[in-house]
């Protein structure tokens, strides 16, 4: 079932209850924070009255609900959705998919990317290629999905030197965006990744040009490439304030170098 046909079907008052229950926010509480009161916010939840549309955007912004969820709670209130959901092809997106280019290409050599809500990969540069070099081309065909990329046992997988570390660091960060965007199609896919079997093998790797220890700032995703040890931590950034659900959905997730030897290298691959 849809999220619009779930929210007609509901009603305003269990959406409204469920996100504020699941932000952990009292009735009272949210009603200070969106200047209303306790009693209407309670006559809202019970159907016994219906807000403006004012009233459900300033709650659903003080219960930083999704922007996708924001137009399911106007759309359960009578309401016609605020937000638009534009392909990332569309002509007006000209500026975004330029500006994410550039972004891309000047973080090179590098790995970075972006993905959409459900990691489906929307763009890659250089660094993500290498990575990826000597996967089956099962797994590279469109639409390519940077979790299942990482975990599936024919994929980066049994390069990653830290796989359970690692593993469990996705996985987690999953379950919290899962907690609380409610997103059945995230749930479907973390439940394909969590299926794969983990192939037992000799723990994390510490070690940096020498075999040295490295003392990491971060966990870092630990991998193999051509005969080399590349260590890796990850950032994670997203859009402030999006008006667009598609722009709402979009990270741009980056590689920093975890140490000196892994930097050395990429730039050895720089054209």
């Amino acid at each position: 079932m849809s999220t619009a046909t779930r929210a007609r079907q509901s009603g305003i008052g269990p959406l409204l209850r469920e996100w504020r229950e699941r932000r952990r926010v009292s009735q009272l509480e949210l009603a200070l924070r969106a200047d209303s009161s306790a009693r209407h916010l309670s006559f809202v939840e019970t159907g016994r009255s219906r807000p403006s549309e004012e009233l459900v955007l300033r709650l659903a912004e003080h219960l930083d609900v999704p922007v996708r969820e924001r137009n399911a709670l106007l759309l359960a209130a009578g309401y016609a959705p605020r937000f638009a959901e534009t392909p990332l092809d569309d002509p007006s997106m000209g500026a975004l998919r330029e500006g994410l280019d550039q972004l891309l290409h000047g973080y090179e050599p590098y790995p970075a990317l972006v993905v959409d809500a459900t990691y489906t990969v929307v763009a890659a540069n250089r660094g993500i290629a290498m990575l990826m070099e000597g996967i089956p081309e099962s797994l590279l065909t469109p639409p390519l999905n940077a979790m299942r990329l990482t975990l599936h046992p024919e994929g980066l997988a049994p390069r990653i030197r830290n796989l359970r570390e690692w593993r469990g660091h996705l996985l987690a960060q999953m379950e919290r965006q899962i907690a609380l965007d409610r997103s059945e199609a995230l749930r479907a896919v973390y439940d394909e990744v969590k299926a794969y079997p983990v192939a037992d093998r000799d723990g994390g790797d510490n070690g940096g040009e020498g075999g040295e220890a490295v003392p990491y700032f971060a966990l870092p995703m630990v991998i193999e490439h051509d005969g080399q040890v590349l260590s890796f931590v990850s950032s994670i950034s997203t859009f402030n304030t999006p008006m667009d659900v598609t722009v709402a959905e979009l990270a741009i997730e980056t590689f920093l170098p975890a140490d000196p030897a892994t930097a050395k290298y990429l730039r050895s691959l720089a054209p």
